[in-house]
């Protein structure tokens, strides 16, 4: 059967996923009737809540005589590191734009990947159908922005259609028949490039392990795409390390090939396929798995270093171990390090004490993904604010620093440049977006980037989009100012009282409700000044026999401010932690004891 392998590449939120839920429907992949759950390939629960593609996933759709396998990609930066290995294993990409934003920060991204390994885009203009949708303009970015990542003139020259993904068409023409997918499956067949690998069909067995996942029966499963010769299961093979050491040798207990949305066991695999192999042990991804006479493995693609670092401690408040089971430093440490094989984004060290992990990744996004599985899964954590990872270069302290682009009505620009700049943001472009809206470019240093998003929207009364994605490194921009504001921090332990906290209400904000439990040293609000404040909120009403001329009404209590994980991450300071459980996310201050606190605070200053 012939072949095409091809991914799908977007910012997130242009709808890659709803394009090939359609795909699967109109290739027949499912039968008539079939209840399918909408973006069927965003499996996990993590994805279905959030709206986007965290892992990158396979599937496959057969048209004709030509079986198309189907790469999506996550389109957030953070998960950039998926996105940089797919795009080794395809021979082309369709890139999906939106046709009212046009092509966005992590659109440039993962072209920029896609163009270094010289294939050769679909560009599908979706959402046309949108009543703000400009798809000419549209088209002119996209072409500019081929043009500014260096694109050659075959790829300058790439195929363009016009589609609404979630409305099941695309054409040629703008106001074409609208009627199906059909132009879009053509191109590929035709655009696509099929797999050189076809013609090494006869040479020795050799893949290059591109993801890793755990399947509860079948144990570790690695997917690639076969460089050369062929595979049966029961084949034994082995396994090489980027540098070509030998790591393992194993028989291949089941060979899996991705059919519509399931991996169905096949009994031989062919070069230029996408499968995912059952049996090893050791071997990772990044690693070739190829015949025992293979000696030299095969170049994987290097992945940007991590930018921000987290420590992941145990919980060590008073309110440790009564939500969840794993709260022990070495069941915290096991799921790291698999956390840390399988993404080979993330980064994990231990800490003279052993007692916490050094965790570094590519942006809060990503850290808030690992942390929350983590808590569902049963563990209990205290989590550091997240600190940039500095880099030196002749003698010089080098920072990474990120390109901002900001959507947002024209009446608050003037704040989120203003808020830019103090965070040392260097203005690189604005202008009106259409519709009373302007779009800012800024590069701005991720130290500065770190707790903005929640500002950021209060400024724009939460109607304003900001997209980051990595510029580059620079020397260090000196100082930032941090949080403005100190925090309540209780000072008795036991369950928070309304009247306690109504008269507290003018203090600052509170976190927290009544009758909830408290510790000392827990942060339960923000200060309307800048220093911190120790409070009491525990503290009722004294009760007397003398009856008062007033109703004694129940107190009414403003609304607490509730944290997300990653808002609660970015909010606080650095002698501040997270205390994360499953069931509950509490801020506090890394020394519950205010002595402490103070005999720490003498000993930064000094």
């Amino acid at each position: 059967m012939d072949l095409r392998n091809i991914a799908i590449i977007a910012h997130v939120d242009h709808g890659k996923t709803t394009l090939v839920d359609a795909l699967l429907k109109q290739s027949g992949s499912f039968r008539e009737g079939q209840a399918i759950a909408e973006r069927a390939l965003d499996s996990n629960d993590l994805e279905r809540e959030r709206g986007i593609t965290i892992l990158a996933k396979s599937t496959s759709v057969n048209w004709g005589e030509t079986r198309i396998n189907i790469v999506d990609t996550p389109g957030h930066a953070d998960f950039g590191g998926e996105v940089e290995r797919i795009l080794s294993m395809v021979d082309g990409v369709v890139l999906l734009v939106d046709a009212a934003e046009g092509p966005m920060p992590q659109t440039k991204f993962v072209t920029s990947k896609a163009l270094a390994l010289g294939l050769r885009p679909i560009v599908v203009l979706n959402k046309v159908d949108k009543p703000d949708a400009e798809p000419d303009r549209a088209l002119d970015e996209v072409f500019d922005l081929f043009a500014n990542l260096g694109a050659d003139e075959e790829q300058l020259d790439f195929p363009v259609l016009y589609a609404s993904g979630r409305s099941g068409w695309a054409d040629t023409e703008l106001d074409g028949p609208r009627d199906s997918l059909r132009p879009l499956f053509d191109l590929v067949v035709a655009h696509v490039p099929p797999p050189e690998q076809v013609a090494k069909a006869d040479a020795p067995f050799t893949m290059l392990a591109t993801t890793l996942e755990a399947d509860p029966f079948l144990g570790r499963l690695l997917t690639g795409r076969i460089e050369q010769g062929s595979l049966a299961a029961g084949a034994t093979v082995k396994a090489l390390s980027r540098d070509g050491k030998e790591i393992e040798r194993f028989r291949v207990s089941k060979v899996l090939a991705f059919r519509g949305l399931a991996r169905q066991p096949i009994e031989r695999a062919e070069a230029g396929d996408i499968v995912a192999l059952a049996g090893m042990a050791k071997a990772t991804v990044a690693d070739t798995i190829c015949d025992p006479a293979v000696e030299t493995a095969i170049p994987a693609q290097p992945i940007d270093p991590p930018t921000i670092t987290v420590t992941f401690g145990i919980n060590d408040s008073p309110l440790a171990g009564q939500d969840g089971k794993k709260v022990q430093s070495r069941v915290i440490r096991e799921r790291l390090m698999r956390e840390a094989e399988s993404n080979v984004a993330i980064r994990v060290e231990d800490t003279p004490g052993g007692e916490a992990f050094e965790v570094s990744g590519r942006g809060e996004l990503q850290m808030g993904v690992l942390i929350e599985n983590m808590r569902r899964e049963g563990f209990e954590l205290s989590i550091s604010r997240p600190r940039v990872v500095f880099r030196s270069e002749n003698d010089q302290r080098l920072e990474p620093i990120e390109e901002v682009t900001v959507d947002v009505d024209e009446e608050y620009a003037g704040t989120v440049v203003e808020k830019l700049s103090t965070r040392k943001g260097e203005l690189a472009e604005m202008r009106a977006a259409g519709a009373g809206k302007t779009r800012i470019v800024a590069h701005v240093p991720s130290r500065g980037l770190i707790g903005y998003h929640g500002e950021f929207l209060t400024d724009t009364r939460g109607t304003g989009v900001l997209n980051r994605v990595f510029h580059s490194w620079a020397p260090f921009k000196g100082s930032i100012p941090g949080r403005q504001r100190g925090v309540l921090i209780a000072m008795d332990a036991g369950e928070s009282v309304p009247y306690a906290l109504f008269n507290l209400e003018d203090r600052g904000r509170l976190f927290i409700g009544g009758g909830e439990k408290v510790y000392q040293g827990m942060i339960i609000g923000e200060h309307s000044r800048d220093n911190d404040l120790e409070v009491n909120p525990l503290k009722g009403k004294q009760l007397t026999n003398i009856r008062a001329a007033g109703k004694d009404d129940a107190v009414k209590l403003t609304t607490p401010a509730r944290f997300s994980l990653e808002e609660a991450i970015a909010y606080i300071d650095d002698d501040e932690l997270v205390e994360v459980t499953p069931k509950s996310i509490r801020l506090r201050k890394r020394h519950l004891d205010p002595h402490e606190r103070k005999r720490e605070a003498r000993k930064a200053t000094a």
